[in-house]
């Protein structure tokens, strides 16, 4: 959710429980423009808050004008403070799988794998125990990345893709109508398209190459991992994740808002090709 007028906006999705205490919204408002211009953003965005056992991690990120180039996380713990998060490798994420249980809060908290392994072979074999360590820090670095990669998403025509790559806010865009508002086809994952099948590249080449770059979230394995609602009558619709629980879009059909923020314990569903 974008950092400019985020005391209002945060109020769209207030319905699915996120809720910013008045000095968490007049902290963020003041700290996220310090960070946009301390770092030369072209854009600051609220991600969401990560809940520890101990203590909250407020996330925010930051992006050049190209929004799928150039983005880096932030963390803070009193929404006034930001620490950069490092990139998070494909090591960093495969390890940070490992650990188990919540968030504790503390960013240096180091969590222990105990991984047994087979030395040697036939009567000569022997079991050893190595111990793996992951850091709290990295971990929160992973999952905010595997959030963004599998859950966040924008109105179809929300971003246009240039002749020379970059990744660019569509200024014509005028928000969908309410009719196309109630189709998951129209709505795209924020990130480079990942569906390689043979039905989604014929179908893609069919379509305007500026617009419909990403893929769709209808197309998303498990089926009805997505939960589509109007509020407010028709002047409102949400989507929430069922495979990230506390992920939420709101987009305000006819106008150009929309955005998402992400209020949960950072753990992923993993029972929910079961419970569909």
């Amino acid at each position: 959710m974008e950092s400019e007028g985020l005391h209002l906006n945060i109020d769209y999705v207030g319905s699915s429980g996120v809720v910013l205490s008045p000095e968490q919204k007049a902290a963020l408002q003041t700290s996220l423009v310090i960070l946009q211009n301390e770092n030369k953003f072209h854009k600051v965005y609220f991600w969401g808050k990560i809940v520890g056992v101990k203590e909250d991690y407020f996330v925010a990120q930051g992006f050049d004008k190209d929004e799928f180039a150039g983005r880096k996380t932030f963390y803070s713990k009193d929404c006034i403070h930001w620490g950069l998060l490092p990139p998070a490798t494909k090591m960093m994420r495969d390890q940070s799988k490992l650990a188990k249980g919540r968030f504790t809060g503390d960013p240096s908290y180091e969590y222990e794998h105990v991984e047994t392994k087979k030395v040697g072979e036939g009567e000569d074999a022997t079991e050893e125990e190595e111990t793996l360590t992951i850091k709290e820090e990295d971990r929160l670095a992973s999952v905010i990345t595997e959030i963004d990669e599998d859950v966040r998403i924008v109105p179809r025509a929300a971003f246009i893709k240039t002749p020379t790559g970059q990744v660019i806010s569509n200024r014509s865009f005028e928000g969908l109508s309410v009719s196309e508002a109630a189709k998951l086809c129209n709505y795209f994952h924020f990130r480079e398209p990942q569906l390689i099948s043979e039905q989604s590249i014929l179908q893609r080449a069919s379509l305007d190459k500026a617009i419909d770059f990403m893929d769709s979230v209808e197309e998303d394995i498990p089926r009805g991992s997505w939960s589509l609602q109007f509020e407010r009558g028709s002047g409102l619709v949400t989507l929430r994740s069922l495979l990230w629980q506390g992920y939420i879009f709101c987009h305000v059909p006819g106008q150009r808002k929309f955005g998402s923020v992400y209020f949960g314990t950072g753990e992923k569903n993993l029972d929910l090709p079961f419970m569909l």
